[in-house]
């Protein structure tokens, strides 16, 4: 039976990885920021204030969806984001989580 590699891992690592994946990139990050920094759903297309066009731009909302980071409600034409707060603290749990068991030593080192 073939199964993804990732499987092979504890659920809470796939998790997080999921999480940081949703981060993996710029245009990711910036979408995070406007939305933040709104402080409001925004409502019509986001591409406007990117660099990327309107379907890049949609793609990386897919993705932010998929991890529930952002929800999008359809009303008339046009899409209003926002952040799900639910999803952002427990983001920043798990973030925390997992660089707080991440230890480096200086005099360990190659």
């Amino acid at each position: 039976m073939a199964f993804a590699k990732k499987e092979l891992f504890d659920n809470q690592l796939q998790e997080t990885a999921e999480f940081f994946k949703a981060f993996a990139h710029p245009a990711r990050l910036q979408i995070i920021q406007y939305i933040s920094k709104a402080q409001t759903c925004i409502s019509g297309d986001i591409s406007e204030v990117l660099p990327l066009s309107r379907t890049t731009v949609n793609q990386h909302l897919a993705e932010l969806k998929k991890v529930g980071l952002i929800i999008g409600q359809v009303e008339g034409v046009k899409t209003n984001y926002c952040l799900n707060p639910a999803i952002v603290k427990k983001m920043k749990v798990i973030i925390d989580d997992f660089l707080g068991n991440v230890t480096c030593s200086d005099d360990n080192c190659c």
